[in-house]
């Protein structure tokens, strides 16, 4: 059986890379999850309690990228679930749906990283630079 993952267990590691490394699935890309239930997913995600949940994870969350500060989230916000949903989940209201302690907000980019276990799809900080550090000539 797969660990399920929790809120009060991520927030105990201090950096975005080890939060990453907790959430990542390692899914592949096409694989397929709803098929055809996706309607259920699309009717979830537009439901008044989904959007109420998703309100109380951002502020959790302070708006940051696995509720890391210096993170700060100023597009799309996207709530992940921490453990994969199935349609089951949907039909049954299980726990992990709409309980906070199994979501987390994050942007596009790293949430498909979690997924797809790919680093390369995570936003890096930018490169610090210096005077003249794109001029060879002037050093």
């Amino acid at each position: 059986m797969e660990k399920i993952r929790c809120y009060s267990e991520l927030v105990l590691l201090p950096t975005f890379e080890e939060r990453f490394q907790y959430l990542r699935l390692d899914g592949v890309v096409g694989q397929e999850t709803f098929g055809f239930d996706r309607y259920m997913n699309q009717y979830f995600y537009r439901s008044k309690e989904w959007r109420r949940v998703r309100d109380i994870v951002i502020a959790r969350d302070a708006g940051c990228d696995l509720g890391i500060p210096g993170h700060e989230i100023f597009g799309r916000v996207l709530i992940h679930h921490m453990n994969p949903i199935r349609p089951e989940d949907i039909r049954s209201r299980s726990d992990i749906l709409l309980n906070p302690e199994y979501l987390i907000a994050t942007v596009h980019e790293t949430h498909q990283a979690i997924h797809y276990g790919d680093e390369t799809l995570l936003i890096t900080a930018p490169i610090p630079r210096e005077r003249n550090d794109t001029c060879p000539w002037k050093h």
